[in-house]
């Protein structure tokens, strides 16, 4: 009898231990960063997401767990030659992460490497049909070329490449030194271009102010001009409406007018007047005595 009930304790505690053992066996808890590859017999079962799973005790196996956060491949140097024979040393970054493991973990041995020498082959691929001038110029261009490439070829191994970076472009010693010639010659040109348009500018500007003086004294000899004409018309308006007396009246008022000129000079203390001066002056006192013009 009390064998009997030592068996059954024993039964009961082994039943016990075994229902605990495929709890712990059959339950998967997954972490939010991470993916469980499933294998049964060596076949893939299922790949298991965040959370709790259920899996088979003893028939499912957890072959491969796969961080699905994103990565970074250490930054890579590769030579390049551009299209205009100059090699180039290219420094490369590229982050990417697994999206589907049961692709990355059964079609690729090691993906970090696989990602590596695809991204170099298009780095030497894309460089070589651009010139160096456009490298430098167009980096972000090339970087999204690159990145794109790089995505449709490793989409058959389930990972999704995030960004592609062109750290730096080197030159070796001789292509620097012969770049930087360049540069100094492009800026000594440029210096005298500029000096020339300046100089240019500057005869221009002196030809304007020239041209608008010009045009300002035409302007005044102009208006000069129109005075003299109104003058002239004004005289001969007196005349054709006064006859031979106003033309009189103006000889002698000009004869006046130089006479008295002449007697304002310094040192002068004697005036010789002619008779026909004194003529003129009667002649001009007799017409204002008379009210004629």
């Amino acid at each position: 009898m009390d064998f009997t009930l030592q068996w059954m304790d024993v039964t009961f505690l082994l039943s016990a231990a075994f229902i605990l053992i495929c709890i712990v066996l059959g339950v998967r808890i997954v972490p939010q960063s991470e993916k469980f590859v499933i294998e049964r017999f060596g076949r893939l079962r299922s790949v298991l997401g965040p959370g709790i799973n259920f899996t088979v005790p003893f028939l499912d196996r957890l072959a491969h767990r796969i961080s699905i956060l994103e990565r970074q491949l250490p930054n890579a140097q590769q030579d390049a030659i551009t299209s205009d024979n100059v090699l180039v040393e290219v420094e490369t970054s590229v982050f990417y992460r697994i999206l589907e493991p049961e692709k990355t973990v059964y079609r690729i041995r090691d993906v970090d490497a696989a990602i590596a020498t695809t991204v170099a082959g298009i780095v030497r691929s894309e460089i070589g049909r651009m010139e160096l001038d456009e490298v430098q110029s167009n980096r972000s261009s090339l970087i999204e070329r690159i990145k794109d490439q790089v995505e449709s070829a490793v989409d058959d191994w389930g990972i999704e490449v995030t960004r592609a970076e062109i750290l730096d472009v080197n030159l070796d010693d001789a292509t620097r030194e012969a770049m930087l010639q360049q540069l100094n010659a492009e800026r000594a040109r440029r210096a005298e271009v500029t000096k020339a348009e300046g100089a240019r500018r500057a005869v221009e500007l002196a030809a304007d102010a020239e041209l608008y003086a010009a045009e300002q004294t035409a302007k005044a000899r102009r208006i000069e001009a129109d005075a003299e004409a109104y003058a002239t018309g004004v005289v001969a308006k007196a005349i054709a409406e006064n006859g031979i007396e106003a033309a009189r009246y103006q000889v002698a008022l000009k004869q006046v007018e130089a006479l008295m000129a002449v007697g304002q000079g310094e040192g002068k203390q004697m005036v010789i007047v002619p008779a026909a001066a004194i003529d003129a002056f009667r002649d001009a006192f007799g017409m204002l005595r008379g009210g004629q013009p």
